[in-house]
């Protein structure tokens, strides 16, 4: 099977080209090759494959609620642009999305059919991009995930990291529920999929997050104690941590839809940052 990935050097990215099975032949497009900041250039990027995938996306939360425009290009006009060209070519369409695009209200996990109600412009973007991939009309998956980290970019696991090294204790949020999810898991969910999917299994719009949930809070206290830091986590409200976008609250997902589907459980985060932190060790 020939998969066509766009991204190169994210989080998710890097582990689809780590965890590539050997009956897969992936090949990757960075930036250089696909700017998603032009559409028009990445639907004609797609060809010489059998299923395409894109884990290529604007991350940034806060810059996007200042440059909402360019998010909204990225997030939602490039994805709609391949999952078209991929239609037109017969080809299954895999796309990450995000927890962003619902409100974050309540205590129970959100459903893949729940109505969206993004709190910012990186949810908004997010959402364009998942409606622009429907209208496309072709055979296309959107994979809602949540706070996703790995051993390398920018991710809550490594800025605990770094922090819990430089101070003694730290505030975090007690207040925001959800479940970290490696993005090794991500990358094998997708390759699962797309495998399917290229064997005629349908897409659809489901959810693959880690278990079990809890809050930042509860996270940065199993950080600092797989990582051996002695350092102190105190519980804080997010209103006593303002940021430029709205974060929800309620991040919970549920992913019994991805499971029924296509025979992967939710993946215990635990054992994701274990490995996270051994490769992290090993780079030092």
């Amino acid at each position: 099977m020939r998969v066509l990935v766009f991204g190169q050097s994210g989080q998710v990215a890097r582990q689809l080209a780590r965890r590539c099975p050997a009956e897969v032949m992936a090949r990757f497009l960075g930036r250089d090759q696909a700017d998603l900041l032009d559409p028009a250039a990445c639907a004609a990027a797609i060809a010489d494959c059998d299923v395409v995938i894109n884990a290529a996306a604007w991350t940034a939360v806060d810059k996007a609620e200042a440059e909402e425009t360019a998010a909204t290009v990225v997030n939602g006009a490039a994805p709609r642009a391949m999952a078209e060209r991929c239609a037109a070519l017969g080809l299954p369409f895999l796309h990450i999305s995000t927890d962003y695009v619902f409100d974050g209200t309540g205590e129970a996990p959100f459903r893949p059919d729940h109505p969206t109600a993004p709190l910012g412009a990186y949810g908004r973007s997010k959402l364009a991009g998942e409606q622009g991939v429907l209208a496309a009309g072709g055979r296309s998956l959107i994979l809602r995930t949540s706070w996703v980290v790995s051993a390398h970019g920018a991710n809550f696991v490594k800025t605990m990291l770094r922090l819990g090294r430089e101070r003694d204790s730290l505030n975090v949020v007690a207040d925001q529920i959800g479940g970290p999810t490696p993005a090794g898991a991500i990358a094998d969910a997708l390759y699962t999929a797309a495998t399917a999917m290229a064997q005629g299994a349908p897409g659809g719009v489901h959810h693959f997050a880690g278990a079990p949930d809890l809050s930042w809070a509860g996270f940065a206290r199993l950080i600092m104690t797989r990582a051996g830091l002695a350092c102190e986590i105190h519980d804080i409200p997010s209103s006593a941590y303002p940021t430029p976008a709205k974060r929800p609250l309620n991040s919970r997902l549920d992913c019994t839809g991805f499971t029924a589907a296509f025979g992967l459980p939710r993946p215990d985060w635990r054992a994701g940052l274990d490995e996270i932190l051994q490769e992290l060790s090993d780079a030092a």
